[in-house]
């Protein structure tokens, strides 16, 4: 398996995800935002979280603009598989990967904590290695990560099986509690929490890892 990690001014969790995918097995690069080619045989492109830009305009707006993101695009609408944690989430809705939009928590206050979070589909490459409604433990760290998206939206996500995972309990605002979703084609998934930060027990916690293994399988088994 090849992974690209994109890293943009203000990524602050991309060697986070360049050591859980290195631990999955992958072959990982790391992708400067100003580049405008994936390496070679690129099977996951994987957007970390951070403050790209610093959030100048919106969350990921920028980011969405920078000489990367056709490449990325482009790897999505061939079947690549991607990866967008926190805002490597909002970058994926900026970019048109997935529907949505990523606003400020209804508290108005940064939340980062372990927060309970549902396993609401298994049928993915990002998520088989669950069971469906299984409650994991993972870290959230954000300001904007309450997710929202038109009653038609939402009435798609959920007839499709669209919706990866839920907070359990609610925590930012999200219409439906959500905190991941799948694109149409299910190989590219956006999720607010971070499995990166729950795959060693010194992180407290290791229900991030089924999803690196997961991909992991499935990408070789491809």
């Amino acid at each position: 398996m090849k992974a690209a990690v994109i890293t943009f001014p203000g990524s602050n969790c991309d060697r986070d995800l360049r050591v859980a995918l290195r631990e999955a097995g992958a072959d990982v690069a790391q992708v400067w935002h100003k580049d405008d080619a994936l390496p070679a045989g690129t099977d996951l492109v994987a957007v970390p979280g951070g403050f790209s830009f610093g959030d100048y305009l919106r969350c990921g707006a920028i980011a969405a603009q920078s000489p990367i993101a056709r490449a990325i695009r482009a790897h999505a609408e061939r079947g690549g598989f991607v990866l967008g944690v926190c805002n490597g989430f909002q970058v994926l809705t900026e970019l048109g990967l997935l529907p949505g939009a990523l606003m400020r928590n209804t508290g108005l206050t940064f939340i980062a904590k372990p927060v309970g979070l549902e396993v609401t589909t298994t049928d993915s490459a990002f998520t088989a290695d669950y069971a469906a409604g299984q409650i994991l433990q993972i870290p959230v760290a954000h300001h904007d990560g309450n997710y929202q998206i038109d009653p038609e939206g939402l009435a798609a996500l959920r007839d499709q099986d669209r919706i990866a995972f839920r907070y359990a309990p609610a925590i930012n605002g999200s219409v439906a509690d959500i905190a991941g979703v799948l694109s149409e084609n299910r190989r590219v998934l956006g999720m607010m929490p971070h499995p990166e930060r729950a795959i060693d027990p010194s992180h407290g916690g290791t229900d991030g890892w089924a999803m690196f293994a997961s991909l992991a399988g499935a990408l070789l088994a491809a």
